[in-house]
């Protein structure tokens, strides 16, 4: 049944067959996530990092209404191009842009989903979702936390966004037993910063260590994902208390323009990136290469 939904592409089709690695990247980062061309240019290039480190990479959308496990090149300009006409698509979005016929762009959640579907247990992004910032007022919970509860994918990331609360998003990892592991660190990287003040579960040093964690969480049917947090490299860090800075100018802003739900990461990262002068853009590029790199390895393990 899922093959009326699903296309994997024939490079992607090989790797599964011959069991190579292979390292799902999300397609939200290319719509949404910054301006063409630089959207393109960056997908492209996360795309040649994940196959110098010697694995397959599998970008994820929707086009014409079909879940796509490997996109071409050509299918990423076209994402690149449309931008934020292109839906975001997260678990519950599925079901309509398929049925529709439509294209979507998909988030962490959407990307993971369609990573399992295709036989994927790796994947590479920015930041994943969390735990907004009053979320007890607002019970404004990213999707993203639900599906690395219930999927078997693991995401190699920059922790989460640091527009995000972040002890309340570990808190809620924790209740539904998603392990969050740091590579190299014990402190929780904040996306645009290695500092958080918050501590990761469990510290492991090689891409190989972490392999065989998860290869012993799915052997033992413990089902769900794992954050694998993997700080962003030194000299593309942001200083701590300018971005918090930044972050607490654009939470003000939302809050007054009244901007909640799906639309509230991508307004305060695109004010954020206004006040920081575009350096927030920059270390965003250089931490998508540098996970990117890793869930390479990784999945050469796995």
């Amino acid at each position: 049944m899922l093959e009326k939904y699903l296309v994997i592409s024939d490079e992607v089709r090989k790797a599964l067959k011959e069991q190579k690695p292979i390292v799902a990247l999300e397609s939200t980062i290319i719509s949404h996530g910054m301006p063409y061309p630089q959207n393109v240019e960056t997908a492209l290039n996360v795309e040649r990092i994940v196959r110098e480190n010697g694995a397959v990479p599998a970008t994820i959308a929707i086009i014409n209404g079909k879940l796509k496990a490997g996109l071409t090149d050509d299918e990423i300009e076209y994402l690149g191009k449309k931008g934020q006409e292109v839906m975001k698509v997260s678990r519950r979005d599925i079901p309509y842009v398929v049925a529709k016929k439509m294209d979507g762009a998909t988030t962490v959640a959407g990307t993971m989903i369609t990573a399992s579907m295709a036989g994927i247990k790796i994947f590479a992004t920015g930041g994943i979702g969390g735990v907004h910032r009053n979320a007890q007022e607002t019970f404004d919970i990213s999707a993203d936390l639900q599906e690395l509860a219930n999927t078997n994918v693991a995401v190699v990331c920059a922790g989460a966004k640091s527009i995000l609360d972040l002890g309340l998003t570990l808190e809620y990892l924790e209740t539904f037993g998603v392990p969050v592991i740091g590579y190299k660190t014990v402190e929780l990287p904040a996306f645009y910063t290695r500092k958080s003040g918050f501590n990761v579960n469990y510290r492991l040093d090689t891409p190989k260590e972490i392999a065989e964690f998860l290869k012993v969480k799915w052997e033992l049917n413990l089902k769900g994902g794992a954050v694998i947090a993997n700080p962003i490299p030194e000299e593309y860090q942001m200083n701590f208390d300018e971005i918090s800075n930044a972050i607490e100018t654009a939470l003000d802003e939302a809050n007054k323009l009244g901007i909640k739900g799906k639309d509230t990461t991508p307004f305060l990262l695109e004010k954020v990136k206004e006040i920081t002068g575009g350096k927030s853009l920059e270390s965003n590029i250089q931490l998508v290469y540098n996970n990117a790199k890793l869930a390479a390895q990784i999945a050469q393990y796995l």
